[in-house]
């Protein structure tokens, strides 16, 4: 499974199990639209640890927080040996 598939289908999965109604997002989307909210990236980002083996925002002590959803997609790529 790619880096890119797995953000996407846990995107899916937090919103369906928090009950939120995603958007149709592409790379562009900003995070604050895309129907997530702060709680859902919390989790995302902690099962991501366990599915990509990296926390990308532990790893760098300097980070531009991503802002759009391909931005959030690329800092998981970067950061997945």
């Amino acid at each position: 499974m790619s880096v890119r598939s797995a953000i996407v289908e846990e995107f899916k999965r937090v919103a369906l199990e928090q009950n939120k109604s995603i958007t149709t997002f592409t790379s562009e989307t900003p995070l604050l639209d895309s129907g997530l909210d702060s709680l859902c990236f919390a989790i995302i980002v902690a099962r991501l640890e366990d599915i990509l083996g990296v926390d990308p925002f532990n790893a760098v002590e300097e980070l531009a927080f991503p802002v759009t959803v391909g931005e959030f997609i690329q800092l998981y790529e970067r950061a997945v040996p």
